[in-house]
């Protein structure tokens, strides 16, 4: 059924959670409206701080996450989360989970709370997040808090969509430090060691800080991650991390760093539609409407053409369609 977007969109603006949902399921469905959803809302959007947050599985993001909504509530700012689950959206999963541990939060108008499924895409992040963050800018989010799915080093994906990436690791990781040394340990801006009351969690902030200061030399003035003891389940050191959280911004607002990484967000995300229109035409291609893709197939193994003047002939018919 085709949506009033004006309508929905005005009332997403009054904070009318139904509203939003609707208009993050046109965003997550690719509705036919999208564009028109897109445009309504580009005037409206660049207000919000997003942070995202990441690391392997048992770390306690979402309790994490549960205690920063409520410390910034606590300053009276509208919050959205998006909890990016790697399950079926019909499933249940991991959504079930995070809204439980969200639940605190489920009366209170100032916060919007979605799950949203990967559906199978790489980097913990469903393709639809950055429209869906947009919805949440445009409709008066002041912070938006991305929590994606715990798979390891392909998370690094977060680092792309956020103003500010937050990387939880816990105590009893054993090896699990150095294994994501190459992934999520290079994208970080704030580091949290998580349930800190346990043991060894002074030896894991030490390994993380030794790891942390292995890395290219900075300059004076650049950024040096911090790491903060949490145990966000009793909201310890919660404040701390929003305190971190708020220095980075304002360090990156200083030197211009904060338009610099919406300005490569905004080319990532043009460059994600543009290619997924562009395999949208190639499998119209492949499915036999402009060029025979297994003809060339055969053509390429039979040594009567190589895979790059069959891809060339490819990309020909799409230039030309």
């Amino acid at each position: 059924m085709k949506q009033d977007v004006s309508s929905l969109v005005a009332q997403a603006r009054e904070g009318r959670p139904r509203a939003v949902a609707r208009l993050i399921s046109l965003v997550e469905g690719a509705s036919p409206q999208l564009r028109e959803v897109m445009a309504a809302l580009a005037p409206l959007t660049g207000n919000a701080y997003v942070i995202g947050l990441t690391g392997p599985p048992g770390v306690g993001k979402s309790t994490t996450t549960s205690a920063l909504v409520g410390a910034y509530r606590r300053q009276g700012r509208r919050v959205g989360v998006l909890a990016v689950d790697p399950s079926s959206p019909f499933s249940g999963g991991a959504l079930l989970g995070d809204r439980v541990r969200m639940s605190d939060h489920a009366s209170d108008a100032g916060v919007y709370i979605r799950s949203m499924a990967t559906r199978g895409h790489l980097g913990g992040l469903a393709w639809a997040a950055p429209q869906a963050i947009r919805v949440l800018d445009a409709a008066g989010c002041d912070v938006i808090l991305v929590e994606t799915v715990g798979v390891g080093q392909s998370e690094v994906e977060i680092a792309a969509q956020a103003d500010t990436s937050v990387v939880l690791l816990a105590p009893g990781m054993g090896d699990g430090i150095q294994a994501a040394k190459a992934g999520i340990l290079e994208i970080g801006d704030v580091y949290v060691v998580n349930k800190a009351d346990r043991d060894g969690a002074d030896a894991t902030a030490r390994e993380l800080n030794h790891m942390l200061g292995l890395g290219e030399a900075r300059r004076p003035g650049d950024w040096r991650p911090p790491i903060v003891r949490t145990v966000a389940s009793r909201g310890e050191g919660i404040d701390e991390v929003v305190a971190a959280l708020e220095k980075h911004k304002g360090w990156m607002d200083e030197r211009g760093v904060l338009v610099d990484r919406r300005r490569e967000r905004a080319a990532k995300e043009i460059e994600v539609i543009a290619v997924t229109a562009l395999r949208e035409r190639l499998a119209d291609v492949h499915g036999g409407q402009r060029v025979r893709v297994l003809s060339l197939a055969e053509r390429v193994l039979a040594g009567e053409l190589d895979a790059y003047a069959a891809a060339d002939e490819v990309t020909r018919a799409l230039a030309s369609g």
